[in-house]
């Protein structure tokens, strides 16, 4: 029974994907914090984190059979924002309350130039294929697994190279900040190309946890920083390219970018949005960009779920994507019934 319910919310994702006639909005439900209790992503965890991983993926598959909204239980190989740049080469400092983070080791463009880019199976990477390996085995090969946490190749570029200098070297060394996102690109596309042979082109997004049939999905923080002419030489040829290479791109930005708007408009197949700013810049970006993408931000109205089209409000021919969380069984069916009710 559980096989056919997946099977039935993937088909609505795909048709909010595709952009069919009956699916309009997508909700998913937490009952409680879904992290809670996660250990920390660091190597010495490796057997921590695929147990907990387990252990979520067995609940919320239990979760089907009584609450029937659109979340679709993944395989979580989750990490810190890290891990390219690590491979790299970097050290990385693990806070005691936060995520681990990659400290900068490029200085200059004498160190582009020396670095080499790695094989993906000689890094640290290789853990997570690891994980994940461990995690079908337990689940079977049908399971979805979640990507890790993916950063554009420019964000990751600014990881390596100490931000002192790295904004400074866009006016006066942008050969060799291209070459280094270039170098991080060939290491990115290396290790996704595998993955998805390996786990298939399905999958479940690091932020927000939606499922695509295909595609790519990453943060795109540094955005912010620069102006749209910068965008448009550094950032966006690669966001293209990436988008052409696996099937569409979804797109989380939690900087403050409206001025890239126009630029975010050039990805071709941008399938998704998700932008966290207040709730005027989140209006905004509804009328900016209409039903050209799903929408999913950080603010998406308040109070009840059921009751936030009308809160934001979004005109009808907008798909959206829900998230809420709850403290119970019973609230979690009288919200969905609510939900549905309403649309």
């Amino acid at each position: 029974m559980a096989d056919g319910e997946i099977e039935r919310r993937k088909t609505r994702w795909n048709r909010l994907w595709n952009r069919e006639n009956g699916v309009r909005d997508i909700i998913y439900i937490n009952v409680g914090d879904p992290n809670a209790n996660r250990p920390n992503p660091i190597p010495e965890n490796k057997a921590a984190r695929v147990d907990w991983a387990w252990n979520i993926y067995r609940t919320r598959m239990e979760m089907t059979e009584w609450l029937k909204d659109d979340f679709i239980p993944y395989l979580d190989v989750y990490t810190g924002t890290e891990i390219f740049a690590h491979a790299f080469g970097c050290k990385i400092h693990v806070p005691p309350d936060n995520m681990p983070c990659a400290m900068p080791m490029i200085h200059d463009a004498v160190e582009v130039a020396r670095l080499k880019v790695p094989r993906w199976s000689d890094t640290p990477l290789v853990d997570l294929f690891d994980m994940a390996d461990e995690l079908r085995r337990r689940a079977g090969s049908d399971a979805v697994v979640r990507v890790p946490d993916i950063q554009s190749p420019m964000d990751i570029a600014a990881l390596i190279w100490d931000k002192n200098e790295f904004f400074v070297a866009l006016v006066q060394e942008p050969r060799a900040v291209k070459d280094l996102a270039d170098k991080v690109k060939e290491l990115f596309t290396a290790f996704f190309d595998d993955w998805f042979r390996r786990y298939g082109t399905e999958f479940i997004a690091h932020c927000p946890n939606d499922y695509y049939p295909r595609g790519i999905t990453l943060s795109e923080d540094e955005a912010g920083a620069v102006n749209t002419d910068m965008f448009e030489e550094f950032f966006l040829p690669e966001l293209v390219d990436l988008s052409n290479h696996y099937g569409g791109l979804g797109m989380h930005c939690c900087a403050n970018a409206r001025h890239q708007w126009d630029n975010f408009k050039k990805i071709p197949d941008l399938k998704l949005l998700n932008i966290c700013q207040p709730a005027q810049i989140v209006r905004e970006a509804f009328e900016q960009f209409g039903d050209r993408v799903v929408h999913q931000h950080g603010w998406m109205g308040d109070g009840p779920v059921w009751d936030r089209r009308n809160q934001i409000p979004v005109p009808k021919n907008i798909p959206c994507i829900f998230e809420t969380t709850v403290k119970d069984r019973s609230e979690a069916v009288e919200t969905l019934d609510r939900f549905r009710s309403t649309i």
